[in-house]
């Protein structure tokens, strides 16, 4: 039985969208969702990290996810790169899963710079419409 997915599922439109971009492929190995123990540099986490839901009594409207993106990198010129390629690849985007879910919008709504565990990270965060 399948499962009528909801704005819940938004990670799963930002990792299609990060994997399959061509300039992220180049600059990254791996695209996680959430947390990974071990992974090489460079690499991408994602998470949602907020949900404003539409509440309407009729009518089409959209939940607001806050989906967060960290680019972990070795070095800092490195990080900002990949940071741009993920820019390029959701900021502004639109998307439908196979199985019909609907990104209606994506926008980059804030970013910050870090240093953690001995790599560089650029997180991103977007505000996307479900």
């Amino acid at each position: 039985m399948a499962v009528n997915k909801t704005s819940l599922s938004a990670g799963e439109i930002i990792r299609d969208l990060l994997a399959n971009d061509p300039e992220v492929a180049a600059r990254t190995k791996k695209v996680f969702p959430v947390v990974i123990d071990k992974a090489e540099l460079p690499y991408i986490l994602y998470r949602r990290t907020q949900l404003d839901p539409a509440v309407v009594k009729k009518g089409s409207s959209a939940d607001t996810v806050g989906i967060e993106v960290i680019c972990y990198t070795a070095g800092y010129t490195e990080g900002v790169e990949l940071a741009e390629a993920v820019r390029g690849a959701l900021d502004g985007v639109q998307a439908t899963t196979d199985d019909g879910l609907v990104m209606r919008s994506c926008y980059l709504a804030d970013s910050e710079e870090a240093w953690q565990d001995d790599a560089y990270l650029q997180q991103l965060v977007f505000n996307v419409k479900i």
